[in-house]
């Protein structure tokens, strides 16, 4: 099933646009569908790649784990073992 969207241009814009869709030899609609079909596949791998070299990055690193109050009991402890004498 197709749907109809609505774009609206001002008048230069418009004309630079159908100008841009002749010279390839389209009509405007497809050019439009074209542009947007290219950036929607640019954005989209982009977008999960960011994503995944993020959880790597953070898969990378060893940080503790386990309950919360044993994590602040070790940083505690840590923290008084530094200014022990």
């Amino acid at each position: 099933m197709t749907k109809r969207m609505q774009v609206l241009f001002e008048d230069s814009e418009l004309r630079e646009i159908q100008r841009v869709a002749r010279r390839r030899r389209l009509t405007v609609a497809e050019w439009v569908r074209q542009g947007l079909r290219a950036a929607r596949a640019a954005e989209s791998p982009l977008e999960t790649r960011k994503k995944l070299d993020t959880v790597r990055a953070a898969a990378a690193y060893a940080f503790p784990t386990g309950e919360i109050d044993e994590i602040l009991a070790d940083i505690e402890r840590g923290y008084l073992a530094r200014n022990a004498p």
